[in-house]
């Protein structure tokens, strides 16, 4: 069975109609509105870090809770979007965060504010892996491109709140901006999730189950082998991943620059991100998801490599940006993978899962590099060692395609 078979669906639905792209405007609005329990920390760590009387190492804690309840709240959220869909579970998640924040702009204790962190971060959950898994059901011959779109609105998130953020918390400090991110999740991403509580019939759901089915057989992977191995991957790919993404305001104040001046960084490679999240989702419509992420961790290794002999502000703006348009297809492209080879009706908590490794792969990188940075006195050491797991991700994939290739083979012959 072809994907475009898939087209098939329940009398009065199809995937890739209307319906399907309309929700994939709201979706992608709601990721960029809860993509700011994602990012808004990484504006926030350095004014918390000169209250509290933080190291670098310690501040990092309270990103790395930040993600920690991301990636729990990625498997938790995606197994209830399988059951009741993603409108209820993002209209709690966001109310969730919302009461976080504003926990943490009144808290007077560093060991909250790590808890309630962890809070955002479970509040924040369901605008990523989980509404990238719901989108991924509504498209068929687009799905490549439906899921980089959603996923997308994640670096979105992380162009807009950055910029929006950095001036108010220059101006008024942290704890007011962490106010208006109370307000934008009650008062934006609540009615939002009002607008996707319609669910994809369910012959539709079928007919993509059968056929993740046959294409799970054709690579020759057991459901669990193959969720261990992008498990793994991703941990791996997101250990490298951090260090630029989290501390590049952080790296910037060390050098002068001041947290502005990385806030624009950051926006600027996260902007690049979004193009490349588009654009690898239309190439893994054409050539698969293993292969498109095979190409986006390579040029992630190579723009890693790069932050190595530069520390001028200009030329790590444009580092910056090729970090940004090479690595911004990795993370998409693990939704893609699943849907291509893992029973659909599980899309919600496989996908959750693979995301959650991720996460915490980012979570642990983050803290990594600010441990490193406080050894070594600098950001090199710590370029390296995302260099170092880079080449464990693309080991990897590798392996996954060059099995999948030669399981094709012999079926072929038989």
């Amino acid at each position: 069975m072809s994907r475009s078979s898939e087209s098939s669906a329940a009398p009065g639905f199809a995937l890739d109609g209307r319906p399907s792209w309309i929700r994939l405007g709201i979706s992608l609005l709601a990721a960029a509105v809860g993509g700011a329990a994602m990012w808004s920390i990484v504006v926030l760590l350095p004014a918390m870090e000169v209250e509290f009387g933080l190291d670098r190492g310690d501040a990092s804690l309270a990103y790395s809770a930040t993600m920690i309840g991301f990636a729990l709240g990625s498997l938790a959220v995606g197994r209830s979007v399988d059951r009741f869909g993603i409108g209820p579970a993002m209209g709690v998640s966001a109310m969730v965060a919302a009461l976080a924040y504003v926990g943490s702009a009144v808290t007077t204790q560093f060991w909250v504010l790590a808890g309630l962190q962890f809070l955002i971060g479970v509040g924040g959950a369901a605008t990523f892996g989980p509404l990238v898994a719901d989108i991924s059901m509504w498209f068929g011959r687009r799905r490549g491109l439906a899921v980089a779109i959603v996923a997308a609105g994640n670096y979105l998130a992380g162009v807009i709140w950055p910029l929006t953020l950095a001036p108010l918390v220059e101006a008024y400090g942290w704890r007011e901006a962490s106010w208006l991110l109370a307000a934008a999740m009650a008062l934006l991403l609540v009615p939002l999730s009002l607008l996707l509580h319609r669910r994809v019939p369910v012959d539709a759901e079928g007919e993509a189950a059968e056929a993740a089915q046959v294409a799970r057989r054709a690579v020759g992977f057991t459901p669990g082998g193959l969720q261990a191995l992008l498990c793994v991957a991703g941990i791996a790919c997101c250990l490298a991943m951090a260090t630029p993404q989290i501390h590049v305001v952080a790296m910037c104040v060390d050098l002068g620059y001041g947290p502005t001046a990385g806030a624009g960084m950051l926006s600027l490679m996260l902007a690049g991100g979004i193009v490349s999240r588009l654009a690898s989702g239309a190439i893994a419509d054409k050539i698969g998801g293993a292969p498109t992420l095979l190409i986006g961790s390579v040029g992630q290794m190579i723009s890693l490599a790069l932050y190595l002999p530069f520390d001028g502000l200009v030329p790590l703006y444009i580092v910056s940006l090729v970090f940004g348009l090479s690595q911004g297809g990795v993370i998409p492209a693990y939704a893609i993978i699943v849907r291509e080879m893992l029973p659909a009706r599980e899309a919600g908590a496989r996908v959750g899962l693979v995301i959650m490794a991720t996460i915490f792969g980012m979570a642990a990188g983050g803290w990594m590099a600010g441990w490193i940075h406080d050894l070594s006195g600098s950001y090199k050491m710590a370029f390296l060692n995302g260099v170092a797991w880079n080449a464990v991700n693309i080991t990897l994939i590798s392996f996954l395609i060059l099995r999948a290739t030669r399981a094709r083979a012999r079926a072929a012959l038989v």
